[in-house]
């Protein structure tokens, strides 16, 4: 391959990884951090060695938020032992030596508050006045300084001693000790608990290992292993392309069939373990594999339901009002009294029975893929295509200190790489982006992980910065284009036209079904660069339920998740057209009695139906509308017949305020009765009415249900 080589780019890699020399032998019993492998899911596999003989208990301290992550993780392989208990100190392991003391932390934070949490204790004290007695209170007292000088505070404390109620200076006294021997071991045990907990962020862990009784003496390899928590490592690329061909501006999207590039990739990763890493075998996993976490460190309690004390109450028999004598009765009742008691007895016994055991948690298995096989040595990293994930590890130990960053080669080869223009109206409506579609061909090369790349193109010899662009996972034999600027040579102008075609309609039992063709066309002009030609993709955009039908006589396009991708040759200076239509077929469906009259002429007139649809149609029109007069009239009539009843309450209000014998009483009332006189008419007019609108609606429905086509 042209440009940095492959011995080159592993030459590159050893300053940065700066293998250390051989580290001292550990001490027998001790682990020491062999591997790391960091995933893309956000964990890390660390595996510690060390190397016993016999029985063994290997101690092994994690950061205090790893302990969960260990907990759910940790495997231990003993090819020639067996595997023991692990165990290490509890969650709050200060909580839990001050749960039985009489005190609490916060009671060590000065004397006063130790000796007011201790009342009832006795105490000794010594100096100007020894005194002994049990503590019964400590309480503050400010002392005025001569001369002004100010306050200051004493503490005074209370005892009840066998001469009765005793009192003195804390801060005169030149000893206080508690007689209780018991009390004073109590306390120097929280003493010491508080020392130890003190800044400690860590736990440590206990694992126990048995030796085989053959070899009870034999020294043998122990592994300990698990998955915490750790940063994501991203992987980086850089390209070269080779140089363009004279009288090309660098880097446009050229189509070049059977072209490569130099490919480099790393893999940039920081060591915030906690701890450093001293020749460790490193491998890095590019995947996305299931991780969580579970609070395994916290200690639960099951809620119990609780059960009220029975307590028996008072009885008081009623009076002996005497007896009956009945033989075949009480012994009825016996038999149901001991049918009761058996069924109450087995419901109860159902009750109490125990819930069956959960199931045991399966063992978590190892970190899939940990120890990469061997690949060829010319690679920076050996590449390994595991089940759900690619694994890349560094050849040579590594050596980076706790919160270092460091960078590792993955891969460094040839790659086909073909020049092209793809045109995203989304992302630059007016011209496509330069762009690059990588070939992972079927070589046996593993696949790439998702990661950012640079573009570089070689120029007069010299390399030149071209642009940047984002790869996504590249399986082996899979492709991708990267965009990495805009083709500004290129313009691309678009413009839609939708239609609609009615295909196909039929009739019956009074539904019209109208089978609609939707159709959306897009146009592309592309005018080509006016130096060189070009390969255009045009990425289209998919619709749900719409049918791609043009172009035709072409091959199935490529398909994205949300577009259609279709290749145009554009040579240079010239403007290509490419049309791109979309149809989607629908059914429309209508119950030609309840449509407008209107709405029945437009689809009799449409030139889309055939001849005997529309004869029938416009038949319909003609007694819909008939329909819509009939109704048009009763609802006339009802109106009138509402206007006058508004009238004549108005009336009738009028008549209770105006003298019977005014003329205006007269008129009133006289026109109140024409306008009864013409309310029995309506009536008679409006029933009528109705009954010919029902006739014209039956008529219709009748008519309507008999056509078909």
């Amino acid at each position: 391959m042209s440009g940095i080589t492959k011995a080159a780019l592993f030459t590159l890699a050893v300053p940065l990884l700066a293998a250390p020399a051989l580290a001292a032998d550990q001490p027998p019993g001790a682990l020491a951090l062999k591997r790391v492998l960091l995933s893309t899911g956000g964990v890390g596999y660390f595996e510690h060695e060390a190397r016993v003989s016999g029985d063994a208990a290997l101690t092994l301290e994690v950061r205090r938020d790893q302990v969960d992550d260990v907990l759910k993780s940790i495997v231990v392989y003993d090819d020639r032992g067996g595997i023991g208990t692990v165990d290490l100190p509890g969650q709050e392991p200060l909580e839990t030596a001050f749960r039985e003391l009489p005190f609490t932390p916060q009671d060590l934070a000065s004397p006063t508050a130790l000796l007011n949490a201790m009342k009832g204790a006795e105490v000794q004290t010594s100096g100007s006045r020894a005194v002994s007695g049990r503590l019964l209170s400590v309480t503050e007292e400010y002392t005025q300084l001569p001369n002004g000088g100010g306050t200051v505070t004493r503490n005074r404390v209370s005892l009840m001693t066998a001469e009765g109620l005793r009192q003195l200076v804390l801060e005169e006294t030149d000893s206080l000790r508690f007689a209780d021997p018991r009390v004073q071991a109590q306390l120097d045990s929280a003493l010491a608990a508080v020392a130890g907990a003190a800044g400690k962020e860590r736990r440590r862990l206990t694992i126990r290992t048995t030796a085989p009784q053959a070899d009870a003496g034999a020294e043998r390899t122990v592994r300990v292993a698990y998955v915490v928590a750790a940063p994501l490592w991203k992987a980086t690329y850089r390209l070269t392309l080779p140089e363009s061909a004279p009288g090309s501006a660098p880097g446009p999207a050229k189509g070049t069939e059977g072209g490569t590039g130099d490919l480099q990739g790393w893999a940039v990763l920081e060591n915030l373990s906690g701890d450093d890493w001293k020749g460790v075998e490193l491998s890095v996993a590019s995947g996305n594999p299931v991780t969580f976490r579970q609070a395994l460190y916290s200690a639960y309690f099951v809620n119990r339901p609780e059960v009220p004390v029975e307590v028996l109450g008072r009885v008081l028999p009623p009076p002996d009002e005497g007896a009956v004598a009945a033989d075949v009765m009480a012994k009825a009742q016996d038999s149901a009294v001991r049918s009761r008691a058996a069924t109450e007895s087995g419901a109860a016994t159902t009750m109490a029975a125990p819930p069956a055991p959960a199931p045991a948690p399966a063992m978590s298995a190892p970190f899939a893929g940990a120890m990469p096989q061997r690949a060829a040595e010319t690679t920076p990293a050996e590449s390994t295509e595991a089940t759900a994930q690619v694994l890349f590890r560094y050849p040579q130990p590594v050596t980076l200190a706790n919160g270092g960053t460091m960078m590792m080669p993955i891969t460094a080869r040839a790659i086909p790489a073909e020049r092209l223009s793809l045109y995203q109206p989304n992302t630059q409506p007016r011209h496509p982006l330069a762009a690059l579609r990588l070939s992972n061909g079927d070589s046996g090369e593993t696949g790439l992980p998702p990661g950012v790349l640079t573009l570089y193109e070689r120029i007069g010899g010299a390399a030149a910065y071209v642009g940047d662009a984002r790869l996504a996972t590249l399986p082996a034999g899979e492709s991708r284009i990267l965009s990495f600027a805009v083709d500004q040579a290129v313009t691309v102008d678009r413009s839609e036209q939708p239609s609609r075609t009615l295909s196909r309609a039929t009739l019956a039992d009074g539904v019209l079904q109208l089978t609609v063709t939707d159709r959306q066309t897009t146009t592309y002009r592309i005018a080509g660069a006016a130096g060189e030609d070009r390969t255009v993709i045009v990425e289209h955009p998919r619709r749900s339920g719409w049918e791609l039908v043009q172009p035709t006589g072409v091959s199935a396009p490529d398909l994205t998740a949300d577009a259609y991708r279709l290749p145009v040759a554009v040579p240079a200076g010239q403007t290509v057209t490419l049309a791109v239509a979309l149809e989607r077929p629908r059914v429309e469906r209508f119950g030609i009695s309840e449509m407008s009259p209107e709405q029945v002429r437009a689809y009799a007139s449409s030139t889309e139906l055939p001849p005997a649809a529309r004869e029938a149609l416009g038949k319909v029109a003609t007694l819909r509308a008939a329909v819509a007069d009939k109704e048009r009239r009763v609802a006339d009539l009802e109106r009138e017949q509402a206007e006058i009843g508004k009238e004549q309450e108005r009336l009738r209000q009028n008549l209770a305020t105006l003298p019977r014998d005014s003329d205006l009483f007269k008129r009133t009332i006289a026109k109140m009765g024409e306008q009864e006189t013409r309310l029995d008419g309506l009536s008679r007019e409006l029933a009528t009415a109705r009954k010919e609108a029902d006739t014209a609606r039956n008529t219709l429905r009748d008519q309507v249900r008999g056509m078909t086509f």
